[in-house]
């Protein structure tokens, strides 16, 4: 009965079979992909299977980011993944499979749904039922880290117009086309103001796009405290990458169990749907680990393949099966559940009430599923102009005001010294002797008057001096101005 994962095969329904990618992955995910494919099997699904190997072994195989050259060209030709939780192995030298997945194939938008179902799975917020909708490819996880002196290193923030329009638009698009009346853009702009503003400004401009929807913005942390101790004033949420990392998993663990949750990861041309949970390799094997999560994620493949009628049967046997008590152990509750069953028990039970609907959960309906492409606006490109540079110094035994008459001397008559900071917090002119130090210095270089353009050609100059005098400087950054307006940050206490 239960599907065999080492070879192609087809799930034949009502229409023509769609290709897509299976990845069982490691620990429990061979169990939990069995056991999502037979329900699908039994639902109708109309697929067209093509396994593939990813993870654990394919990293011990020598192939660092734990796929194959030839997994790579099923998953481009036939666009469509569902994907088991797979084992990462510990220490340097691999990369993260699901960031390589997510990035190269530019899977934008990550959902995830977290919706509460008590009294059947009790929790702390019983009218919980939020999507959260995390830009996928941005922000810190570009990864691009460098260490800069002994005692420091940094890690690049990289927020862009695109990235962020597509996010925003995604997530209002979503809304309106799921019925949903609100959505809330979390950042952390009053201290990031230029990647974090970005972001916000992009939200405020697409939010206009949409008068029937409410749009209103939120600090990020107080946004997830907000969350936790009051979810039901949320309905979709949208925001930057880390932050999305973060307020998904506290959304699905208030919601019931991050076993629950379906992830779903939207691109132009690809999409990946997954279990967000771990692989627990030490359950795997045992027939106890709760197929859901992946089971529900599948639900969202189907939607997005136009198979929506399939996707309802699945997700309201699913619910019908929750609300009969039927539940694997991490469910289980003496007292709320009846039977407490294995992972292919529970596949059994949900093909068992396929076609019968919850009796007081929300019945799920997935007409208007699939989503358009987003379109980015079209806009003109702001005039950019060169007025400075922030070098970075290397020094463990100096003071500012040493550091600052070294740099002086260096000036050049382009580029003259105006500030030094020291993790952000100006520490020249007129810096506090209580400021703590380290040995990572920004000098910065400008012109004598206020946005006074300079050349490339001259900052290579004052770099040539400085490389003359034997300073270590590890770093710069171009100063520019975008239409007049800075495009950089002032020092703290500036």
């Amino acid at each position: 009965m239960y599907p065999k994962l080492t070879e192609p095969s087809i799930l034949q329904g009502a229409v023509t079979p769609v290709p897509i990618v299976v990845a069982a992955g490691n620990g429990i995910g061979p169990e939990i992909m069995s056991a999502t494919l037979t329900v699908l099997e039994q639902a109708g699904a109309s697929l067209d299977l093509q396994p593939i190997e990813v993870g654990e072994e394919v990293y011990h195989s020598g192939h660092s980011a734990g796929i194959t050259p030839e997994a790579w060209d099923h998953i481009r030709e036939r666009k469509v993944m569902l994907k088991g939780p797979i084992t990462t192995p510990q220490g340097g030298g691999v990369k993260s499979l699901n960031v390589t997945l997510r990035k190269t194939l530019g899977l934008y938008a990550n959902v995830r749904p977290c919706i509460a179902y008590d009294p059947y799975i009790p929790v702390r917020h019983p009218s919980l039922n939020v999507v959260v909708v995390r830009e996928n490819e941005e922000d810190l996880y570009a990864g691009i880290e460098h260490r800069q002196t002994d005692q420091v290193v940094q890690c690049l923030k990289l927020i862009t117009r695109p990235g962020s329009e597509k996010i925003v638009r995604y997530a209002f698009e979503y809304a309106r086309r799921r019925n949903r009346k609100k959505v809330t853009c979390l950042v952390k702009d009053n201290i990031m103001k230029l990647t974090d503003g970005l972001f916000h400004q992009v939200f405020k401009e697409i939010a206009a796009d949409y008068p029937d929807i409410v749009s209103e913005s939120i600090i990020v942390d107080i946004g997830m405290a907000r969350l936790a101790n009051a979810p039901e004033l949320f309905d979709v949420i949208v925001l930057p990458n880390l932050y999305g990392d973060i307020l998904s998993d506290i959304a699905a663990e208030i919601s019931g169990s991050v076993g629950l949750a379906p992830s779903a990861n939207i691109g132009d041309n690809y999409a990946m749907f997954e279990a967000i949970h771990g692989s627990a390799p030490d359950i795997a094997g045992q027939d106890i680990a709760n197929p859901s999560g992946l089971l529900l994620s599948s639900v969202k493949m189907l939607a997005h393949l136009g198979q929506g009628d399939v996707a309802e049967r699945i997700h309201n046997a699913w619910m019908k099966t929750i609300e009969d008590g039927i539940h694997t152990a991490d469910l289980y509750r003496s007292g709320v559940s009846e039977q407490r069953v294995g992972t292919r028990q529970f596949a059994d039970a949900v093909v068992h009430r396929l076609g019968q609907f919850p009796s007081n959960l929300q019945v799920s309906s997935y007409s208007n599923d699939v989503m358009p492409p987003v379109t980015l606006a079209k806009r003109q490109k702001a005039q950019k102009a060169l007025v400075g540079v922030d070098v970075f110094i290397d020094s463990s035994d100096v003071t500012p005001e040493r550091l600052g008459e070294y740099m002086q001397a260096m000036q050049t008559e382009a580029l003259q010294l105006v500030m030094i900071t020291n993790r952000g917090v100006k520490v020249w002119p007129d810096g506090f002797p209580e400021t703590f130090h380290t040995d990572h210095w920004r000098c910065r270089f400008q012109g004598e008057k206020e946005n006074q353009e300079v050349e490339h050609a001259q900052i290579v100059k004052l770099l040539s001096r400085l490389a003359d005098s034997r300073i270590d400087f590890i770093k710069t950054e171009h100063l520019y101005t975008f239409d007049g307006e800075p495009g950089y940050s002032l020092g703290q206490g500036q």
